[in-house]
């Protein structure tokens, strides 16, 4: 008797994570490499009516064959997956020369505080108080790149080479080379907030190489990758969804007073 309210509970429960993935994504328009979020969703199992189904074995069984399939009904909707669309987000020119953007395929790789690799489309990167070339939470890069002291300009090649001039010098001394690292399905990777990304069975293994080379994007410096949130549209899908749960809403409000009106007449 209550299975219309059990479904519509179900989409209410699914809006509001969809709600929630919108407002996050809302939230981070302006976030350097954010990639938004989305929610899939798919329909629960259904269920036939026993008496129904019992009626059309009969009629199997007697040659005859029915004009429709089973008797189902639907038992409402579930959240399958909320994947992150790894599409390119805008660019933006910057006067920092640690600023980089990757234009294309590619993560840069970062090592975490336990040893693992991490990976990370946002490349707002500083130096430590060792020289270090680090992310703004102060992991360093993979492999490592130290910046010498006295360097007075860094200049950072497409290819992700890493040229230091050292006091005003016109020469440049190389001194490390930034590799990038992709994956057969980013959508897999696991989110670890702070713009890292792990890898998982789901994304496969990482692919590492040079940039501007196997099918990797290239580096540009004084540059950074911002959030690829469309606003407007996600805008629109906060009120699509705002109006769906509002009719869900309804139909609840519908079957209740079907319900009291059964009530009324057994007494």
């Amino acid at each position: 008797m209550f299975e219309p309210l059990y479904v519509a509970a179900t989409g209410m429960n699914v809006f509001q994570d969809e709600m929630v993935d919108i407002t996050n994504n809302l939230a981070n328009a302006r976030t350097v490499g954010f990639k938004r979020g989305r929610t899939e969703k798919e329909s629960l199992f259904t269920i036939e009516r026993t008496f129904q189904t019992e009626l059309r074995d009969q009629m199997l069984k007697e040659g005859v064959t029915p004009a429709y399939g089973p008797v189902e009904y639907g038992t409402g909707v579930r959240v399958a997956a909320t994947p992150k669309d790894f599409s390119q987000g805008t660019i933006e020119v910057t006067s920092n020369p640690l600023d980089l953007a990757i234009q294309g395929d590619g993560f840069f790789q970062i090592k975490m505080t336990d040893g693992t690799i991490a990976y990370s489309r946002a490349g707002n990167f500083h130096i430590d108080n060792e020289g270090n070339i680090v992310d703004p939470n102060g992991h360093k890069m993979e492999p490592p790149i130290a910046v010498p002291q006295g360097t007075t300009k860094i200049v950072i090649k497409q290819d992700g080479t890493v040229l230091a001039s050292i006091n005003n010098s016109i020469e440049t001394q190389d001194i490390g080379q930034l590799t990038l690292a992709k994956f057969l399905n980013p959508s897999g990777l696991k989110s670890l907030g702070q713009n890292i990304y792990a890898s998982t069975p789901a994304s496969g293994e990482p692919i590492t190489g040079v940039a501007n080379t196997e099918g990797f994007g290239y580096i540009s410096q004084y540059a950074l990758e911002m959030s690829n949130v469309d606003v407007i549209s996600e805008m629109m899908r906060m009120v699509m969804i705002q109006r769906v749960f509002e009719t869900v809403s309804k139909a609840v409000q519908s079957y209740d007073g079907m319900l009291s009106s059964i009530d009324r007449m057994k007494q």
